[in-house]
């Protein structure tokens, strides 16, 4: 019975020990998980931070000393891109609302795009200017800067170009093609159904009436007319030579943009901030999309177009 007593109580301490070891192990992996889940928070933030902050921010900007805001026009301008209005239209306020910014320069790469995507810009910085009359805003044009994108530098107080870069293209299209021909070759029959008289118009695989001519010559001359009244507007007397050529289509190098007052001076962003703004410190407030966020918009941007395209509405009139 006593022996029974012993390997009883040897049995239950065992017991015990293991249950405690048990248990201590187990808090220290709880405590480990903590540990790598507030570390992976960490790094989160981090990342975060670096997507949120501008990528050229210094110690000198975020310290409160003066600073030459730069905001990127890059691309084809259109709702959901890199160069729509809303990724270039938050990129300015912010630039515009810091303190620290002394002026603002908006560097141009685009062959143009969008007439309502220009002209959301447009007259934002017509109404950033008047907001803030002390901060100054300079169009800097690397490669090109036609159409569309002339369309928002006219609103800058001047525009600098490269002697190299392109620039004008102050015209609209819509572009397309015509497959009547083709269809009637290969035997095809056209079965085209509409609720509406005109629904049908520009449709590429019906013949192109001289209604449907007339019609889309009038609106592309009503948007063509509202361009060169805002680009009249931004460049004021600055504009030389014939009207039917500055706006009819064409377009030139930086050095006869200038010398035809579609640009002021030679000069880069650098040059500008340095020798114009004089303070050459560049902060980036271009605005950064969500990777997340930009892969929904392109979903839901390429569900639209598929839409347009079988209404047969295409892409729309066109700045470029």
């Amino acid at each position: 019975m006593a022996r029974e007593a012993v390997s009883n109580d040897e049995w239950q301490k065992d017991l015990i020990e293991k249950l405690a070891t048990d248990a201590l192990m187990e808090r220290r992996r709880a405590r480990r998980w903590g540990i790598f889940f507030k570390l992976l928070t960490f790094a989160y933030l981090i990342g975060v931070l670096v997507l949120v902050l501008p990528k050229d921010w210094t110690e000198d900007a975020m310290g409160g000393k003066s600073h030459t805001a730069l905001v990127e026009l890059e691309g084809l301008i259109a709702a959901g891109e890199k160069a729509s209005a809303d990724n270039v239209v938050t990129g300015l306020r912010d630039a515009f609302e810091d303190a620290n910014t002394k002026a603002v320069i908006l560097r141009i790469n685009s062959p143009g795009g969008s007439p309502v995507q220009s002209s959301y810009m447009y007259k934002e910085i017509v109404r950033l200017r008047e907001k803030y009359p002390d901060i100054p805003l300079y169009a800097v044009v690397s490669d090109i800067c036609a159409s569309g994108g002339y369309y928002v530098a006219a609103a800058a107080d001047e525009i600098y170009v490269n002697e190299s870069s392109v620039i004008g293209s102050i015209g609209v299209l819509i572009n397309g093609f015509g497959f009547v021909n083709a269809m009637q070759d290969f035997g095809v029959e056209r079965r085209l159904l509409t609720a509406g008289e005109h629904k049908g118009i520009l449709d590429p695989f019906s013949p192109l009436s001289e209604f449907d001519q007339e019609y889309v010559s009038k609106l592309l001359t009503n948007l063509h007319t509202e361009f060169i009244e805002a680009v009249k507007a931004g460049r004021g007397e600055r504009l030389v030579g014939d009207d039917a050529e500055l706006f009819s289509g064409l377009f030139w190098n930086g050095t006869e943009g200038i010398r035809m007052g579609l640009a002021d001076a030679v000069g880069s962003a650098s040059y500008v901030a340095r020798e114009i703004v004089g303070v050459e410190e560049l902060v980036d407030f271009t605005a950064k999309e969500d990777p997340i966020e930009r892969l929904a918009n392109r979903f839901g941007a390429a569900i639209g177009t598929a839409f347009a395209k079988a209404s047969g509405l295409g892409s729309g009139p066109q700045l470029r």
